[in-house]
């Protein structure tokens, strides 16, 4: 059962007919965390210090050639527990509402999430990383490298989030 909306939230009215056919997605795998229930996860990957594991499925290990001689992995994984129907979203560390693409939650009409996280070892067709902030059993989505050079921004900014009018705000909140 999905958890109540908050205050300010806006629900999608979702009529399965008018739902465009899926574009194929595969799922690749699945990922063991520590967490069944979504309030015990990290509120981001880079709040999460333990160590998890990446379970590719056997089909795809070709794939990970040359996976180990990297620090880093982008994962792309499926919120499958994750509500898809609120599009604007009242978060608990701000007190104003915000579009469901100008935040990280999971709760988005197509629960993609990534983490950056750093490899650990690699083992067959399982990855030990650290840095993700999904339930066990989330369906893995995709594995890239991260590369430095190209997918960081240090000049980025998200002026919302700058502006925060809660009280307990934290700059680690995302």
């Amino acid at each position: 059962m999905p958890d109540s909306a908050r205050a300010g939230e806006k629900t999608l009215a979702q009529d399965p007919e008018d739902m465009p056919a899926d574009a194929g997605l595969v799922f690749i795998g699945h990922i063991t965390t520590l967490w069944q229930d979504h309030h015990a996860c990290p509120k981001s990957g880079t709040q999460a210090q333990d160590t998890c594991t990446v379970h590719l499925d056997p089909r795809y290990q070709d794939g990970l050639k040359s996976v180990e001689s990297c620090s880093h992995l982008i994962i792309l994984y499926w919120m499958h527990e994750a509500r898809r129907d609120i599009i604007i979203q009242a978060p608990a560390f701000d007190s104003v509402t915000h579009g469901c693409f100008a935040l990280r939650s999971p709760v988005r009409p197509n629960p993609v999430s990534l983490s950056v996280v750093e490899l650990i070892s690699v083992n067959g067709c399982t990855l030990k990383v650290r840095g993700l902030d999904c339930l066990d059993g989330t369906p893995l989505i995709d594995i890239k490298p991260y590369f430095p050079s190209n997918d960081s921004v240090p000049e980025a900014t998200v002026g919302w989030h700058k502006q925060r009018s809660h009280p307990d705000r934290r700059s680690t909140d995302l």
